[in-house]
């Protein structure tokens, strides 16, 4: 019975050394992220946009490997409380981090309220902001991304350049 209860912790113990050294320490500093992407890029529109039902303009600022999106969206269709829905225009807000890789563009961040902060209850979305894009075009001042869950093109124009410089994350 002794030997079955050292047996059991000492599978224990060398089960939570492996799970401590598995662990991996997010540096509290930002990286450089991607040089052609730093800036502040707009969407004016969308081909088509005055015939469809519900679309969305992006608007980001990507600052090191942050990117900060408000998500201008139109609605025709009412799928949600009237005092939420409104005239069928609000705007969202997400903030996250940001890899390049290859032709990939992968944010990892949460839907926040306009300043920024973790938004957990209200209209609209919240939770995880986790778009993944593809890199179709890239210039000095326009890229296109084409969403993994929407195929229509997302052209963005830079409207402003950023430097990055390195700083605690979510310092903004």
């Amino acid at each position: 019975m002794i030997k079955a209860y050292r047996s059991l912790a000492c599978l224990l113990l060398v089960g939570m050394l492996f799970f401590s050294w598995s662990c991996v320490r997010q540096s509290e500093m930002q990286e450089p992220g991607a040089d052609f992407f730093q800036g502040e890029w707009v969407q004016d529109s969308i081909a088509g946009q005055d015939n469809m039902l519900h679309y969305t303009l992006h608007e980001m600022k990507v600052t090191c490997d942050s990117i900060y999106a408000t998500l201008r969206v139109h609605s025709t269709v009412k799928n949600m409380p009237d005092s939420c829905f409104g005239d069928g225009e609000w705007t969202e807000y997400a903030k996250g981090v940001y890899v390049v890789r290859g032709d990939s563009l992968i944010v990892d961040g949460l839907y926040t309220k306009p300043n920024w902060k973790q938004k957990i209850s209200g209209c609209y979305r919240q939770g995880p902001f986790v778009p993944r894009f593809k890199i179709t075009e890239k210039q000095a001042d326009r890229i296109v991304l084409e969403s993994r869950f929407d195929q229509r093109p997302i052209i963005l124009r830079k409207t402003a350049d950023i430097t990055c410089v390195l700083k605690p994350r979510w310092e903004y």
